[in-house]
């Protein structure tokens, strides 16, 4: 990281940047950021190798055969069709890296995989100059790219397969590409992936495994990230009792064949990264394609709440959200109960990152830390907090609840900030009184 951040103890930071801690109030016994971005790793059959790659929901839609391998309505997307119900971008990566690239006489395929066995090139003389071919890539049965050449050098590069300039062409019904193979899954793919995407910014980050090692990789990421670096964003986990904020933990299984019983985790984590900051998933209905067990009783359920699961219930015909929270149960005089709801964790992270980014990008090293300066920090911050308060993320806000002042260095200055924030309505307690 180029900047400081995280959070503090004591004013002793070495590095310049935003160091910024969420505490609960003691008791007696600038603009709003978008959401919706996403970063998952897959164990894909094609696609770009050893790299995270971006993928909005529009790419999904119109270019998944290029991307990914497989037409959009292909069970093999039915995860990425869950996830991007309830997302705006993702930022993806391939666990199945460094396998071996499917080949033929005339081409290699693009990338390593299975999915590379898929394709064929079929060679036709042209109609109109017998003297050159038309050159088709098909994968399934679908022709993705016709070329018309004279020779294999005249051929180019296209989104599935690269040809071979010293190929002999000639013609052929069909000949396929062999030997493709995916790379092996282990924790060295996951690690390598938590590093690469270590850079970059989004709101949750996923991983579909049931594998008590690499989910507590994950948690362990997320809580390093956030509260060492100041990266703010929620982990969305399998059956991973982390006791912490910054990890959502999934209890429901999936029942699909040939997927993951973890597989929930895809939708769970679009919705985690595109609610809206004053908005909650808290009862929001399961709109995607698993099918997912739900057979829980009414105390299982109540004790999915005790033990910090984000649970799906049955509710008539419909499955929906128990209740939006996260892994947190030990509540502390800095963690109390509203730390365990989602909707507060999406509050308290639009403000820090949207806090840290106005003050590395506005004040970091530009504006003089005098009365004047610190009062132009002051109203940012209050422009800001009023915008969440607009929309109903917080409430009771008065500009008197941020203090801005010098630091003990001369180049520190010390925010002091109280927000209260909104929760949606969870519980409804009346009292009839008949006459």
């Amino acid at each position: 990281m180029a900047l400081g951040g995280g959070t503090f103890v004591t004013q002793s930071k070495i590095l310049p940047g935003s160091f910024i801690n969420f505490i609960s109030a003691a008791r007696a016994s600038a603009s709003l950021s978008d959401r919706g971005i996403v970063a998952m790793p897959f164990d894909l059959d094609w696609g770009i190798d050893n790299e995270v790659f971006e993928v909005t929901s529009g790419d999904f839609q119109k270019y998944a055969l290029k991307i990914f391998g497989y037409d959009y309505t292909n069970d093999k997307l039915k995860g990425l069709r869950d996830l991007f119900l309830n997302t705006n971008t993702l930022y993806a990566y391939k666990l199945t890296s460094g396998g071996v690239k499917a080949s033929n006489t005339f081409a290699t395929a693009n990338y390593c995989g299975i999915r590379g066995n898929a394709l064929k090139i079929v060679i036709q003389q042209n109609a109109d100059d017998v003297s050159k071919y038309d050159v088709k890539t098909i994968l399934d049965t679908t022709t993705v790219d016709v070329q018309t050449v004279l020779t294999a050098a005249g051929l180019v590069k296209n989104d599935f397969v690269t040809f071979k300039p010293a190929a002999v062409l000639a013609v052929t019904a069909s000949t396929p590409l062999t030997l493709g193979a995916n790379g092996s899954i282990d924790g060295t793919a996951y690690s390598a992936f938590l590093s690469k995407i270590e850079s970059y910014s989004f709101n949750a980050i996923g991983v579909v495994s049931t594998d008590a090692v690499i989910n507590g990789l994950f948690t362990a990421f997320c809580s390093r990230m956030r509260d060492e670096l100041g990266v703010k964003f929620q982990a969305v986990t399998y059956r991973k009792a982390a006791n912490y904020e910054g990890v959502v933990n999934v209890k429901n299984a999936t029942t699909d064949a040939g997927w993951s019983e973890a597989s929930l985790v895809y939708w769970v984590t679009g919705i985690i990264s595109g609610c809206a900051v004053n908005k909650s998933n808290l009862n929001k209905k399961y709109d995607g394609e698993f099918t997912i067990n739900v057979d829980y009783t009414q105390t299982a359920l109540e004790n999915s709440i005790k033990a910090g699961e984000f649970t799906l219930h049955k509710v008539g015909s419909d499955v929906r959200v128990l209740s939006d929270i996260n892994s947190l149960v030990t509540i502390s005089d800095t963690k109390g109960d509203v730390f365990k709801e989602n909707q507060t964790i999406r509050v308290i992270d639009q403000i820090a990152n949207d806090i840290a980014v106005l003050f590395n990008t506005k004040y970091l090293g530009t504006v003089p830390n005098d009365a004047a300066g610190r009062i132009s920090l002051w109203a940012d911050i209050v422009k800001h907090h009023e915008q969440l308060q607009d929309i109903r993320a917080i409430e009771e806000f008065k500009d008197s609840n941020v203090t801005v002042d010098q630091g003990i260095s001369k180049k520190a200055v010390v925010v002091g900030d109280v927000v209260t924030v909104v929760n949606a309505m969870a519980q409804l307690y009346m009292t009839v009184t008949v006459q």
